[in-house]
């Protein structure tokens, strides 16, 4: 090709930016307007479909143009948009539902049938347990029955003596005279109130030579005690006979009128010895022997640690 005009461009030659230079615009270069490049006879390029972009504002010179379709006003169909179904080989049009969840042939609720199982199994369990323990529960009753009905090999089979009597943990015994073995004349009476014995029963008839109390007691250690006895003596001093174990002590147990009451009512009083006893059983016996003054009624006897009197 020589040098010179060669007449109108050819489309290889366009120069969409011809009507910039001198001799673009003496060609007749015009800038675009929605058609071609600006020449005259300029060929129109044949696009594949989307391709072309519509409406779109040129880029000013030395600025990339977006290739960025715009987005159709929501609710609006875009311009550039093409169905698969409408395309060759494209998606069916069908709407293919979803198998249902689980793999059944339809929606499955909770297993019920599993909970109520478990539910049974529960319950019977309880009811078993239950029932074990109201067997384990008759069975030791029935043992505890049986060992109370038998007796403590601890136990003796003979009743232990009426006169012998025990006294709290820490405090000697005490007694009434009423409850002592009564021998000869002594007999229980009641007719004079004032007496401290249960029931107000003392021992009276002890004035007949023969007659006699005895008690049996028994003593933690051995040692000197006091005996104490309560009784009524409204007239002359008396005194009777006191035996410790077998063996007579002192000069007798004095029973003198220490109120100085004539009046039986207003005459119980007290009076004590002090004997030595022996740790376990001890016998004491007040009796009326010949030469004795032994009217008096008794009422209480009592033993204390030591030689302390009355108080």
């Amino acid at each position: 090709m020589t040098p010179g005009d060669n007449g109108a461009s050819t489309p290889e030659d366009d120069d969409p930016f011809g009507y910039l230079y001198a001799d673009g615009q003496a060609r007749g270069a015009q800038p675009p307007s929605g058609g071609g490049y600006g020449y005259p006879n300029s060929v129109s390029r044949v696009r594949a479909v989307g391709e072309r972009q519509y409406a779109q504002p040129q880029a000013p010179y030395g600025q990339q143009q977006s290739t960025v379709p715009q987005q159709g006003a929501y609710g609006q169909p875009n311009a550039h948009y093409q169905a698969p179904e409408t395309l060759p080989g494209g998606a069916s049009t069908g709407r293919q539902s979803m198998p249902p969840a689980g793999g059944g042939g339809g929606r499955r609720g909770p297993n019920t049938k599993g909970l109520l199982i478990g539910a049974i199994a529960v319950v019977a369990a309880v009811v078993i347990g239950i029932g074990v323990a109201m067997i384990n529960g008759n069975t030791d009753d029935k043992s505890g029955n049986q060992a109370d009905a038998s007796p403590a090999q601890s136990q003796s089979g003979k009743p232990s003596p009426s006169n012998s009597a025990s006294a709290p943990s820490g405090e000697l015994p005490k007694t009434d005279a009423s409850a002592l073995q009564l021998v000869g004349g002594a007999t229980k009476a009641t007719d004079l109130p004032g007496a401290r014995a249960a029931g107000g029963t003392y021992v009276g008839g002890l004035s007949t030579v023969g007659a006699s109390v005895t008690w049996t007691v028994d003593i933690p250690e051995d040692g000197a005690y006091t005996l104490l006895a309560r009784y009524n003596n409204p007239g002359e001093d008396q005194s009777m006979t006191l035996t410790v174990n077998g063996q007579k002590y002192g000069s007798g147990f004095n029973f003198a009128n220490f109120t100085h009451q004539s009046n039986p009512k207003l005459a119980w009083t007290e009076s004590f010895a002090y004997p030595t006893l022996n740790k376990g059983s001890n016998s004491i016996s007040l009796s009326c022997v010949p030469g004795d003054k032994c009217d008096v009624l008794l009422d209480q006897l009592w033993l204390k640690k030591g030689k302390v009197g009355r108080n």
